[in-house]
């Protein structure tokens, strides 16, 4: 299963916004979302996931849910992504489709360690720097962090870098191992530069999908 190189995690003051956002992102081709929605009743996050579904479907995009694996069950996303504080992938797992796939927050070498061990499909790996997106941040890793953590491991799991990135850190960022990167400011700010980042991230790839990607 191969897990694509950017990710965007939804962002908004409502959960219209985030739907707008949403369309905006697939429009300008994004081939994976993440629906990152707090402090919402179930009930809401099921109605909102419902139509992203239905949005990311139509542009043929991968749709990941933040936090809720029964949500993602029900309206057949692509996957889930869980906190350290959501529940344990091996549980999800039990409840998931086969084919459903599962993300899992990592903040340091230990976190991935156990991960990994827990069979996450990929490791959203962070923060590479200080981010306004997300509360309670954990201790900052840059460029050494991911480095140091990646030669480590020496793992075949998919490590995605996320934590306030920017168009001039892409670069550098994959000379560290990582396979690919998730943003949300960077790409709500300016949706356009979602053509640069796939430039960005396929310019670093293996032979095949280079050959792919001139084709």
């Amino acid at each position: 299963m191969t897990i694509n190189k950017l990710h965007y995690i939804s962002q908004g003051n409502t959960p219209k916004e985030h739907l707008e956002n949403i369309q905006k992102a697939c429009q300008s081709g994004v081939e994976l979302v993440q629906l990152r929605l707090k402090n919402l009743s179930e009930k809401k996050v099921l109605i909102i996931a419902l139509e992203a579904r239905e949005i990311t479907s139509h542009f043929q995009t991968r749709l990941i849910i933040n936090d809720h694996y029964k949500i993602a069950k029900e309206v057949k996303a692509d996957g889930v992504h869980l906190g350290k504080t959501d529940t344990c992938p091996t549980i999800a797992r039990k409840h998931l489709y086969a084919w459903q796939i599962i993300g899992g927050t990592a903040n340091t070498l230990e976190d991935c360690k156990i991960l990994i061990a827990k069979e996450v499909d990929y490791i959203g790996l962070g923060p590479f720097r200080f981010t306004s997106t997300k509360e309670n941040l954990s201790p900052i890793l840059g460029l050494d962090g991911y480095a140091l953590i990646i030669e480590e491991l020496k793992t075949t799991t998919p490590i995605i870098a996320i934590g306030g990135i920017t168009e001039n850190d892409i670069t550098e960022i994959l000379k560290t191992g990582v396979s690919g990167i998730a943003m949300s400011g960077e790409i709500t700010r300016e949706f356009n530069k979602i053509k640069v980042f796939h430039q960005l991230l396929n310019a670093s790839s293996t032979e095949e999908q280079l050959y792919n990607f001139k084709s």
